[in-house]
């Protein structure tokens, strides 16, 4: 059986990027490969989208096609066994990998996406210099710095499509206040900010620091909607989370109305952030 009668979910997506990656690679269409398997190539290909994740004897059989074989064989026949769950907790490199993969899937599908952000820029908004003085700051190896800062750069790609999703963030000010990256950096990152606030799809709101307690304290996330599905993802140092579950993302959407109830106006948002670039400026 090539596809199991499943829902789609968050690993399920990965999944299917891993298997057309491999396929990519090995130079095959998807209707080669598809012969080559004895099976429809219209199965194959939800079996790539995520929207019916193979069985793992499906899996393996791919990948032994493909060429595949040790340790990546492994990890993505591995992924297949629980691709129906909706709850995925990545905590090792490799599945940390995937989950970005999914996550830029998701981004690519998505309608509308909702960033909750109160220690930093939304990694969607924020500039190659931001990028970099963090991940620096945070010990990425030198060789792997503008690898990471280019695919954050082309995430961005997805607010200004013709078919751009609808992006809400919520940022906190002390995000916009952080000294990442020094003046500089700061300024370049705070007017790229102004730039993207004038953009039809996209709208800005501050945290105050005198909000009080709200859901964002707690930590960052974002919620997104695809005409399929919504997730939520959560990440940190050392894991990511994705949420699928009705409950679970109808606790996440409470959280974003909260946090909407204490967040500044789009108006009031700019002139927060173009105040913060006239600091910059007058102690440069």
């Amino acid at each position: 059986m090539l596809c199991r009668m499943a829902r789609t979910t968050p690993k399920a997506v990965a999944l299917g990027a891993e298997l057309r990656a491999a396929r990519d690679r090995s130079g095959l269409t998807l209707r080669e490969l598809a012969k080559r398997l004895g099976v429809d190539h219209s199965a194959l290909s939800r079996a790539e989208s995520g929207d019916r994740p193979p069985a793992p004897e499906m899996v393996a059989a791919i990948l032994a096609k493909l060429g595949v074989t040790g340790g990546e064989f492994d990890r993505i026949v591995g992924m297949s066994g629980d691709s129906d769950d909706s709850v995925w907790v990545a905590v090792s490199i490799p599945d940390l990998q995937s989950q970005l993969s999914a996550l830029l899937s998701f981004e690519q599908l998505a309608t509308t996406i909702t960033d909750v952000s109160p220690l930093l820029i939304p990694g969607l908004l924020q500039t190659g210099g931001y990028t970099r003085a963090i991940m620096r700051a945070g010990n990425v190896p030198r060789q792997e710095v503008e690898l990471r800062v280019a695919t954050r750069l082309g995430r961005r790609d997805v607010l200004v499509r013709p078919d751009a999703a609808r992006f809400t963030a919520f940022i906190g000010v002390a995000a916009l206040r952080g000294g990442i990256g020094g003046r500089a950096v700061m300024a370049e990152q705070l007017e790229y900010l102004l730039k993207a606030a004038e953009w039809p799809n996209i709208s800005l709101h501050a945290i105050p620091e005198s909000a009080g307690w709200h859901p964002a304290l707690e930590g960052g996330f974002m919620v997104l909607d695809t005409e399929a599905m919504s997730v939520v993802h959560v990440e940190n140092r050392r894991s990511g989370l994705f949420y699928q579950d009705d409950a679970d993302i109808a606790a996440y959407q409470e959280a974003v109305a909260q946090v909407r109830g204490v967040a500044l106006d789009r108006g009031e948002t700019i002139r927060v952030i173009a105040r913060e670039v006239g600091e910059i400026e007058e102690a440069s």
